[in-house]
C-alpha cells in the first residue's frame, strides 16, 4: 500500500497590494509523500499571488498531466495554468495549447541552471516565469504546522508572510513576463 499524503489546513489573510485584492482563504493542502515542505509552500505562495474565484489546487504530483494550480471557466476551459518548480519545455509547450495564461514559479537551488538551459526555448512561448530565492523558500517552510494561521501581504515583488510565532519575506524575480 502506498503512502498517504499529509494534510495541512491554512487560514490565510491575504492582502495583495499589487492587484488591490483582499481575501480570507481557507486552504486544505495535501502534501504528496514525495513533496518537500519547500515545494508545498512555494505552491501556497503561488496560489496567494494569483488568488481569484475558481482557483484551485489540482492533484499536482499525483496527476502529471495537470498543473499544480489552475482556474477553469464555467464551460470547463483552463483559464490559468500554474506550475511550481522547473518544468520541462515540452510540458509547458503543451500547456500553452490548453490555457490562455501560463505561469511558472521556480524556487529551488537548481533554478538558475534550469533557467540558463531553458531560457531560449521559453522565450518563444507566451509564458510568465518567476523565481523565488531558494533561501527564502527554506525560511518560509520553517513556519509550517499542520494547522496554520498566516497573514500574507504582497507588495511589489515581495510577499511578507507572518504566522503566530515568526515572519519572513519572500522576494521573487520576474524572469520572463508576458502580457
Amino acid at each position: 500500500m502506498g503512502l498517504k499524503p499529509t494534510i495541512y489546513k491554512f487560514k490565510i489573510d491575504l492582502s495583495d497590494l499589487n492587484r488591490n485584492y483582499y481575501d480570507a482563504l481557507n486552504l486544505t493542502i495535501a502534501q504528496h509523500p514525495s513533496e518537500t515542505l519547500e515545494r508545498m509552500m512555494a505552491r501556497v505562495l503561488a496560489f496567494c499571488m494569483n488568488a481569484q474565484e475558481h482557483l484551485i489546487f489540482s492533484k499536482g504530483i499525483s496527476a502529471p498531466k495537470e498543473p499544480d494550480i489552475w482556474s477553469r471557466t464555467l464551460d470547463d476551459q483552463i483559464s490559468l495554468w500554474i506550475d511550481v518548480g522547473e518544468p520541462a519545455f515540452d510540458r509547458i509547450k503543451k500547456a500553452v495549447r490548453q490555457s490562455s495564461t501560463i505561469k511558472i514559479y521556480s524556487f529551488n537551488s537548481k533554478s538558475n541552471v534550469w533557467w540558463k538551459q531553458e531560457q531560449k526555448n521559453f522565450s518563444e512561448l507566451q509564458v510568465s516565469i518567476f523565481q523565488f530565492k531558494w533561501e527564502t523558500i527554506q525560511t518560509l517552510a520553517t513556519l509550517v504546522q499542520r494547522t496554520l494561521d498566516l497573514s500574507v501581504t504582497i507588495s511589489d515583488q515581495t510577499a511578507y508572510v507572518a504566522s503566530e510565532n515568526r515572519e519572513c519575506e519572500v522576494p521573487w524575480v520576474p524572469l520572463q513576463v508576458t502580457s
